[in-house]
């Protein structure tokens, strides 16, 4: 049913900093012509019953996840039913999403390094880290979070091109997998930057299993009609 998917969504029903509600989520989807979901709330995944009856009344693939703030950065999570303690702690995401077969990709890590100036309040993925911010890809590539997650985010709507630049040089130079995802928290910029299968996926169990293939990509221009791969 779906093979774009926007891999990282916010709505009032489990964020408090989003204006974006369920309803105009899907509205601006079926604007957009995006069939594919991910609702990574703050606040941990949607109940699962309410979220399958919200789920059957749209013609969408809707997938419930969650985004974690780590000791390592925020962290988007799938296929976890709801947030426990501990999740606070990267390795402990990790050890539950491997048990679980869940799935977890580092979120933004670069947003608030390459324009910080040394504030690292902003940047989060660093705050429990003694290094220096890195000022070249290669000065990144040590970063523990990098040998926890299974991807990394690379096109991400809410962070500015450098950084997102700078994510996939990284990645790159790790040969790890790399997302897109819009970050959206209204209807603006829904869709800004995506993540597609090569095969058609119609439910959470067979997204969970396109995942673990690792073989996706992230894609931008959906907003503006000129689809492509999304690229350094």
């Amino acid at each position: 049913m779906a093979r774009l998917f926007d891999l990282h969504i916010h709505t009032t029903k489990g964020s408090s900093d989003s204006s974006l509600t369920p309803e105009d989520l899907i509205l601006e989807a079926d604007r957009l012509g995006l069939r594919g979901l991910c609702l990574t709330e703050h606040s941990g995944p949607w109940d699962r019953h309410e979220f399958k009856a919200f789920a059957s009344l749209h013609n969408v693939v809707l997938i419930r996840a969650m985004e974690v703030e780590t000791d390592f950065g925020h962290m988007l999570a799938f296929g976890l039913d709801r947030y426990q303690a501990g999740y606070n702690k990267a390795a402990e995401l990790r050890k539950a999403a491997t048990a679980g077969g869940g799935f977890v990709v580092s979120a933004h890590p670069f947003r608030g390094v390459l324009s910080s100036n040394g504030n690292r309040s902003r940047a989060l993925t660093y705050q429990s880290i003694d290094d220096p911010l890195p000022e070249v890809p290669k000065d990144a590539l040590d970063h523990p979070v990098f040998k926890l997650a299974d991807a990394v985010e690379v096109a991400n709507g809410g962070t500015i091109d450098r950084e997102n630049n700078f994510a996939m040089e990284v990645a790159s130079l790790l040969k790890l997998p790399v997302t897109g995802g819009s970050d959206a928290h209204s209807t603006h910029g829904l869709g800004k930057f995506l993540t597609e299968f090569p095969d058609e996926v119609n439910n959470e169990e067979e997204f969970l299993k396109a995942l673990h293939t690792k073989e996706f990509h992230p894609v931008t221009g959906l907003r503006t009609g000129n689809l492509q791969p999304y690229v350094l």
